[in-house]
């Protein structure tokens, strides 16, 4: 069954349209990634799937429920970590855990185990201010997670980040991907770390955002960057990002 449904979105700000009608379907399982120029409605529409915000016309659903509210079941890691600075690492993550009411030694194994998952062993009780950029990211992701999520929203999470530290984490959600099946949906402006990560490449017209292109990752799942075809489908991205925008 598909876990996230768009039909007939379109968004408004005042005079604004940030979104013409999108149809969108993300099966069960999906790595989707929306690429697109900047001020799109990438962001606008995670937002409307999160439940940040509601269309102005159309229905967003997930497994078939209605979307109207931000819920446990839709995990979401924005591009600054927005951790609880008065928390450590552990208690940042274990919030979601805590909220649901989960006992206590169910809530410290997820938390332990995520922890580990993420590269985060000895950072436990480190406030979100002695952190990296990168590691305050990645208690965020570990946070997302935690609760096991059916589905993850991830808006621009690495953009923030310096290339080596963003190939880090690219890294990172790959593996962590394979232990967690949740559906994905990513925005990015980087056409490499769409192909890189995802599995399907949505490309978003300028403003007002419509799909003009929905492209599928033919590429195993450990990829090379440098791999020709890894090169060939990045350049069929690009094409298609290109033509959006002529």
């Amino acid at each position: 069954m598909a876990i996230i449904a768009l039909r007939g979105i379109t968004r408004r700000f005042a005079s604004t349209e940030a979104l013409a009608p999108v149809d969108l379907t993300v099966e069960d399982g999906r790595f989707v990634a929306l690429v697109g120029p900047s001020g799109c409605g990438k962001s606008t529409l995670l937002r409307l799937v999160a439940g940040l915000d509601r269309p102005t016309a159309g229905t967003v659903s997930v497994d078939g429920r209605p979307v109207d509210r931000p819920g446990p079941e839709r995990g979401v890691v924005f591009q600054q970590p927005a951790l609880f600075p008065w928390l450590d690492v552990a208690a940042n993550i274990r919030f979601g855990l805590d909220e649901a009411g989960m006992p206590r030694a169910e809530a410290d194994r997820r938390v332990a185990d995520w922890i580990d998952a993420v590269g985060l062993q000895g950072f436990e009780r480190a406030l979100p201010a002695q952190l990296s950029g990168g590691m305050a990211q990645r208690a965020a992701l570990a946070r997302a997670l935690a609760p096991a999520p059916g589905t993850l929203l991830l808006d621009e999470p690495f953009g923030a980040l310096d290339r080596i530290t963003r190939n880090e984490m690219q890294d990172l959600l790959v593996r962590v991907r394979q232990a967690t099946p949740a559906t994905v949906l990513l925005v990015t402006h980087d056409v490499e770390e769409a192909v890189y990560l995802a599995d399907r490449v949505i490309v978003l017209s300028p403003r007002p955002g419509r799909i003009v292109a929905d492209l599928t990752v033919e590429l195993p799942a450990r990829r090379i960057r440098t791999d020709p075809g890894f090169v060939a489908t990045r350049v069929r991205v690009e094409d298609a990002l290109g033509a959006a925008m002529a």
